[in-house]
């Protein structure tokens, strides 16, 4: 029976890294699959995939408004056999299309792999988290570190300055220079003032 798995972690934890692994399994044992990847994350190109350790693949582009399930069914009727579907940044999923996630699962009988963060930079779910965790058959974590040497589990989005920022837009792209990955007690402090900034991440793909 297919499933719908929810790979959330904090950021630079190896989600993208680890995507690209199950894809390249799949693909070796001759099976195909369908990457999704939001078009407003768009760092590394229209449409690709990559890593931060250089590991990189084409996927389709979604939008807000598209429909995941009938863009997944008209996939497998126009190409054939589909053995797989993955999603890349599922942060960014809205309500309907993660529940169209779950008729691609149902219906469909295909496998769904999402990796994506569970909370933005303020400590609060994203809508697309949100659901799936809620709705989801399989989640688990991808675990990374804080500078402390806890486990990292919460977002600090920094300015040009190196300082937290609390307020804002929930999305908005960035890598190194505008995130850190830290713990819950970490992110307290900083958030408040009392903490320090330490750009430089540890990635632990697991």
């Amino acid at each position: 029976m297919a499933k719908l798995y929810f790979y959330y972690s904090a950021m630079n934890a190896g989600k993208t890294t680890t995507l690209l692994q199950s894809a390249h399994n799949y693909r070796e044992r001759g099976m195909r699959t369908l990457i999704y990847t939001p078009r407003l994350d768009n760092r590394f190109g229209e449409g690709v995939v990559a890593s931060r350790i250089g590991l990189k693949a084409n996927g389709r582009i979604f939008e807000r408004d598209d429909d995941l399930f009938e863009l997944t069914r008209a996939e497998l009727d126009g190409q054939g056999g589909l053995h797989c579907v993955l999603v890349d940044e599922a942060q960014f999923l809205s309500k309907a299309q993660v529940w169209q996630l779950t008729e691609i699962v149902d219906a469909l009988n295909i496998p769904v792999l999402a990796y994506g963060l569970r909370t933005d930079f303020r400590g609060e779910l994203f809508e697309g988290s949100q659901y799936l965790l809620a709705w989801a058959d399989s989640f688990s974590e991808i675990k990374t570190i804080c500078h402390t040497g806890r486990k990292a589990t919460m977002v600090v989005r920094v300015d040009e300055h190196g300082r937290a920022v609390t307020q804002g837009p929930q999305v908005e792209i960035g890598g190194n220079d505008r995130y850190l990955s830290v713990s819950r007690a970490e992110f307290k402090k900083i958030v408040s003032g009392e903490g320090r900034i330490e750009l430089k991440q540890t990635e632990l793909p697991l």
